[in-house]
């Protein structure tokens, strides 16, 4: 086991990053079909260029920033023009960066089309992100955290090799420290190499070295029942398959993945809200201030908060942000309940900026 290092952060988060870039679309595009709007050979004019950082580690661990966690991001770029951007983004948005330029990929990139009221279409590269392995990770830098968040190895092949290999070895090592670990999902394009991983044995694999498991209802459906996830999509018709995942369902899916070996776990159910359960937390979870009295073994619906829709903006990253509320729930040493009150709020605030962070209010931590 490795030793300890004094506590300098309370959280590292790691894992996918990337570039945004979402044209603006001018109101006359409102309820245009999109192959309208995309058919070959149209010239459809947009307004400005929003290019924002994205994934797990701009989304979740800058909003944990504003809420007034010490910070360290960890990931990818290449050594282009847009790992430059990206590098500029982050810099100087209160976090401690840690992240490596590598040669031998390119930077991550998404295009987010976003039409009026449609909804929104991505096409993503992850770039070196694919390559990202347990050595890109500073544990020296890690052992001085009080918490280990990854997110979004369904974009992370090199991640999932071997039944989630390279996962399994880096969560093990994190929580050797005695650093608390936590993980979060994307959805596997179900086109991709990702859908061709068995989702049910990775997780067995990984799950028991988890602490706190972040992931949306609908990307654990489709990990662990996806007859019936593709028979949800095909009911939604195009629309939020959140809104057919019922209260059992997210009872089920969250009982599973406890059984699978994650001692806590908050699933993000969008406009719904979430749902919360933990399994045996007797001897604690890392150096976070839980104990059996915090335990929610029976599970807990979390009802989303009312949206002012004159204010809202955006939707891009509310579920990271949700994490990010959580996450520094615990941290504050909160109890499970009320870490999940504020991920719901921090969830909701985060509609009402034009990125994840800007519509978010400051928190202490300490």
């Amino acid at each position: 086991m490795e030793m300890p290092m004094p506590q300098q952060l309370d959280a590292v988060i790691a894992g996918y990053l990337g570039v945004d870039l979402a044209p603006g679309f001018l109101p006359a595009a409102e309820g245009v079909p999109p192959g309208d709007l995309l058919r070959p050979g149209k010239l459809t004019e947009v307004g400005p260029l929003q290019i924002s950082s994205g994934g797990v580690v701009a989304n979740t661990g800058l909003a944990m920033t504003v809420l007034g966690n010490r910070v360290a991001l960890m990931g990818l770029v290449g050594d282009d023009a847009l790992g430059e951007l990206l590098i500029g983004l982050l810099d100087g948005r209160g976090a401690s960066l840690h992240i490596r330029r590598t040669h031998s990929a390119p930077t991550a990139y998404g295009i987010v089309l976003a039409p009026p009221g449609v909804d929104r279409m991505f096409l993503e590269c992850p770039g070196c992100n694919a390559t990202f392995a347990a050595a890109d990770i500073d544990y020296g830098t890690v052992a001085t955290a009080r918490l280990f968040h990854f997110g979004y190895p369904p974009l992370m092949p090199a991640m999932l090799a071997e039944n989630g290999a390279e996962l399994e070895a880096m969560l093990r090592r994190v929580r050797e420290m005695g650093v608390a670990t936590s993980l979060d999902m994307s959805l596997p394009d179900p086109d991709g190499a990702a859908a061709g991983v068995d989702w049910p044995a990775l997780l067995a694999r990984v799950l028991p070295q988890v602490d706190i498991f972040t992931p949306s209802a609908e990307e654990l459906l489709f990990m662990l029942a996806p007859d019936e996830w593709s028979r949800l999509v095909a009911r939604a018709e195009g629309g939020d398959v959140a809104d057919l995942i019922g209260d059992d369902l997210l009872a089920g899916l969250a009982s599973e993945a406890i059984a699978l070996g994650a001692r806590i776990v908050l699933l993000k159910a969008g406009h719904r809200g979430g749902y919360l359960r933990t399994g045996d937390i007797t001897d604690g979870v890392g150096s976070l201030s839980l104990s059996r009295d915090d335990a929610c073994t029976e599970g807990l619906r979390l009802p989303a908060l009312p949206v002012d829709h004159k204010r809202f903006v955006n939707a891009c990253g509310a579920g990271d942000a949700a994490v990010a509320g959580f996450l520094t729930g615990l941290l504050r040493g909160d109890g499970l309940e009320t870490a999940g009150s504020l991920a719901m709020q921090v969830g909701r605030d985060s509609l009402y900026g034009a990125d994840t962070t800007s519509g978010l209010p400051g928190l202490s931590v300490r």
